[in-house]
């Protein structure tokens, strides 16, 4: 017997019951059993949604309890469509992830002697300047070199090394204590903390390739350099490595797990202060593979709802600084967000507004921030369909991006609980999607500050999501709001796939983020925010359009942006349409978490 008892708070007078095509209605409070081991009914009431499998939930005011379901029943949402018909509890093609094992690498900082070590793997990270024509000229290089028998500049010869970025040359070594010997390039001592990353990453993929389960780091041009620039050194190869060996199998059959164990950087250091950059990376990092795994997942898996549940589950894990609110579309129309809802009204998913807040643990709030992530799971581009050579409708699944760098930022200052910062992560969730219900090109949609909007392009969804958004962000009294989302394929024509666009109006907010982007490694290039460019946006019938001509697309976009955030507020949008998605590894990058981090701790006490 399968015993399943429904907890539904007073404001819910009666519960819907789905068996075989028939609808039932009981009273709150009942207990149904099934002699059945296979649970077919799905359960539905209103303001509450139950997330089947799992055996204790609470959404809202309604807590359901579950006991002894089938276990090959899915976590995907079970709600009511439009006209009171159930949809399917199973999730579409019948996908579920499987459990992922993220990669736990224990980071150490030793000054032993190098003949002492014991590993796998040694690499040297060599910059421009210490080699010449194979010959090294870096003192401790040399001495490297004579421990080896002269293997290091035999191979730099043999190979042409010249330690350029992306330069790697692994050799077999026999009578050490290590297996193996690596020069890997770092280019020149500018934008070296992307350099380092890049080393990183090298060397988890010559790990994977050796299978090795400990590694060895020296880099003999920091040695002379202050504890501050070897942290910082240090954290990136630390992060670039972690980062190369994560890898998000969820949906393949047969997945091999990451072997390495251990990475020990010798000769830079020791102490507390190593060790607590060495947490802040993991931490970091842990934000990066939330975002990649939100983001590579597919929008038959990833809905608003199951987006809106992720947040939660994210504000419990953290809930000494974390709380979580989740609006459905009722609570979004009494706000008046008509933008958002217009995007969302062809999708058969309900959207789900997502916002957290995090508020420190000890001590008074001086600075409020928000970060609003574009949440759309997937776009079709509505009646203006994505079409023909080039489009990338069957990538879409990444168009929340921007939410989920949001919310991959969430989760790591959930973890390093900064002082003095209070931060709203918000998201409007949803999915552009085609029907007879949906918005149609030239319909007049309001926005929740009244301001009227004439849709001229069902495809430039993301701004109409994100400007209820930006208004509901200033009604929460913030100072300043970045915004980020993969808003334009026009940015990707002017700065390509690895450089994020950054619009504003307030030079301190452009000094801000490009300061948290050199700590982070990652690119941003800031775009001028044309003002003059507003009048392609002017519409005969209402306020504005939704989209400008194809000149200065990502700018107009911004703009159009602007309209929706009070003059008191300090805004930045950033367009991450590029480096959101490599298509090298076909997957995402988890771009963004680490510069949002950055910037969050340095508006921090």
């Amino acid at each position: 017997m399968v015993g399943i008892r429904i907890n539904v708070a007073s404001s819910c007078s009666s519960i819907l019951i789905a068996s075989r095509g028939t609808l039932k209605t009981l009273p709150v409070g009942v207990t149904l059993k099934s002699a059945s081991s296979t649970l077919s009914h799905s359960f539905c009431c209103t303001r509450a949604i139950a997330a089947a499998g799992d055996k204790n939930r609470t959404f809202g005011s309604t807590s359901f309890l579950f006991s002894g379901l089938n276990p090959h029943i899915t976590r995907s949402f079970s709600e009511m469509g439009n006209r009171g018909v159930p949809k399917a509890l199973y999730t579409l093609g019948l996908t579920k992830p499987a459990e992922l094992s993220l990669p736990q690498i224990a980071f150490s900082a030793k000054e032993i002697d190098l003949k002492e070590w014991k590993g796998d793997i040694l690499a040297v990270g060599v910059f421009e300047k210490d080699v010449s024509n194979g010959v090294f000229e870096n003192g401790r290089l040399k001495e490297l070199d004579g421990f080896v028998n002269g293997v290091l500049s035999e191979v730099a010869k043999e190979e042409d090394f010249s330690g350029k970025i992306g330069q790697t040359t692994f050799v077999r070594l026999s009578g050490f204590g290590f297996q193996r010997l690596g020069l890997v390039g770092l280019g020149k001592k500018n934008g070296v903390n992307k350099a380092l990353k890049g080393f990183g990453e090298a060397l988890a993929a010559a790990a994977k390739s050796a299978q090795a389960i400990r590694v060895g780091v020296i880099l003999p041009s920091a040695q002379d350099l202050s504890t501050t620039v070897k942290l910082d050194f240090l954290s990136a190869i630390a992060a670039g490595v972690l980062l190369g060996v994560h890898e998000d199998n969820r949906f393949k059959s047969e997945a091999k797990q990451p072997l390495l164990k251990s990475l020990d950087f010798l000769e830079l250091g020791s102490g507390l202060e190593f060790e607590h950059r060495f947490k802040y990376v993991e931490q970091v990092c842990s934000g990066v593979f939330l975002t990649r795994h939100l983001v590579n997942a597919p929008a038959n898996v990833l809905t608003p709802s199951a987006l809106a549940d992720e947040a939660s589950f994210i504000a419990s894990t953290y809930s000494d600084v974390l709380t979580a609110k989740i609006l459905d579309v009722e609570q979004c129309k009494e706000l008046k967000m008509g933008s958002y809802l217009g995007v969302a009204a062809a999708s058969a998913n309900p959207p789900k507004f997502i916002h957290l807040i995090y508020k420190p643990p000890t001590g008074d709030v001086k600075t409020r921030l928000a970060i609003v992530g574009k949440g759309l799971t997937f776009d079709s581009g509505g009646y203006n369909l994505k079409t023909g050579p080039g489009c990338s409708i069957e990538l879409m699944k990444f168009d929340m991006g921007g939410s989920a760098a949001a919310l991959g930022a969430a989760k790591a200052i959930g973890q390093i609980k900064p002082l003095g910062v209070e931060v709203h992560f918000i998201v409007a969730a949803c999915e552009n999607m085609i029907s007879g219900t949906g918005m149609r090109p030239g319909d007049v949609i309001t926005a929740s500050n009244g301001k009227t909007i004439e849709v001229n392009n069902t495809d430039a969804e993301g701004r109409l999501t994100l400007a209820d958004a930006l208004v509901y962000a200033c009604k929460q009294g913030v100072d300043k709001i970045v915004d980020l989302a993969t808003l334009t394929g026009a940015c990707i024509i002017a700065l390509g796939n690895e450089i994020a666009g950054m619009y504003t109006p307030n030079d301190d907010m452009a000094e801000e983020l490009s300061k948290a982007s050199e700590a982070s490694g990652e690119k941003f290039w800031r775009m001028p925010l044309e003002e003059s460019y507003w009048e392609s946006m002017k519409s005969g019938i209402a306020d504005m359009v939704n989209t400008g001509g194809r000149p200065g697309g990502s700018i107009t976009a911004a703009l159009f942006l602007k309209q929706f955030v009070d003059d008191n507020v300090k805004w930045l949008h950033i367009d991450m349409a590029g480096p959101v998605w490599s298509e090298k590894k076909r997957c995402a990058t988890g771009f963004a978490v680490p510069t949002l981090v950055e910037w969050v701790l340095k508006n921090s006490s």
